[in-house]
């Protein structure tokens, strides 16, 4: 029996929980603080949390602090915090303002870039990735969670996708800048003399690790917070091509492991930009009106009074 044979023959069989699987997209990920208010109000709560990149940072908060409503004031709070704003994304889009000075002041910045891109590895401070997965989670340590946590990165520059967990003997704030480090932004994380990048890169819907890792009377509930290229908008420039290219292979990439989910909740946030965390509430009622949707599915499948 292949591993997809009996991944259909599990599902047959009766659930009394489930792991919930968070997918990455940078500002699109804060959707994911509304589907877990939702759970909450439905009196859900994961047995697992598995998370990439974003998902991962937003699944350690609540896994350390099981409060929806507590973690999404502590995120907002951190969102507003020179924490946060210390990280400074790079951003080659056009500045809405088109006065001449505003348009000038973005062609230096795009030149800069460009020239870094050539130059450097990355752009941001990768130091600042740990301090804020550990302002954000507030644990040091895996055994901190209060739900089991796992979380993917990719190991530089072999590429083998890796599972952090409280058997890794890793710190969970490092384990979370790994999985964040997106290859180009941020250097690789190093942990116990190896290098890892976001886990996104490959598992960018961890939901096929949530299922390595469920239980047969388990279900795998999975957030897909990732983008799709706009269709009227084309590329302007190689940036721009490479981007576009690299968004097409992630969609087609989700679809594949959307396979490996009972149930997929997919707020409506894929053309919000991943530097773009600056309508929080917005991106969280999105999380919620998508989950809400999946509620009497989810409710059914666990045979729970709704």
């Amino acid at each position: 029996m292949s591993f997809l044979d009996r991944i259909f023959a599990a599902r047959e069989q009766k659930k009394s929980g489930f792991v919930l699987a968070l997918g990455g997209g940078g500002g699109r990920g804060l959707a994911h603080l509304g589907v877990l208010e939702v759970l909450e109000e439905h009196h859900l709560k994961p047995d697992v949390i598995v998370g990439s990149s974003i998902g991962a940072l937003f699944g350690g908060m609540y896994a350390v602090t099981p409060d929806a409503r507590l973690v999404i004031r502590r995120a907002e709070e951190i969102l507003a915090s020179d924490l946060f704003g210390s990280i400074e994304l790079p951003v080659l889009g056009e500045e809405e303002d088109e006065s001449w000075l505003s348009r000038l002041t973005s062609a230096a910045k795009q030149t800069i870039l460009y020239t870094r891109a050539a130059t450097d590895t990355s752009f941001a401070d990768t130091n600042a990735l740990v301090d804020i997965a550990f302002g954000f989670c507030g644990g040091e340590f895996f055994s901190d969670a209060k739900i089991p946590l796992f979380v993917t990165a990719v190991q530089f520059p072999g590429g083998e996708c890796e599972i952090f967990s409280i058997d890794s003997g890793v710190k969970m704030p490092c384990a979370i800048a790994a999985s964040m480090a997106i290859p180009g932004v941020f250097d690789p994380v190093s942990i116990a003399g190896r290098k890892y990048v976001d886990g996104g890169v490959a598992s960018e819907l961890p939901s096929k690790e949530a299922r390595m890792v469920a239980r047969p009377d388990q279900l795998v509930v999975a957030v897909n917070v990732g983008s799709r290229p706009r269709p009227d908008v084309e590329p302007a420039n190689v940036y721009g091509m490479l981007d576009w290219t690299n968004e097409i292979k992630s969609l087609y990439l989700r679809r594949y492991s959307k396979e490996y989910a009972d149930i997929v909740i997919e707020p409506l946030v894929s053309f919000t930009q991943w530097h773009d965390f600056s309508n929080p509430e917005q991106e969280i009622d999105r999380g919620r009106q998508a989950a809400y949707e999946q509620m009497p599915k989810l409710i059914a499948m666990l045979g729970r009074d709704k």
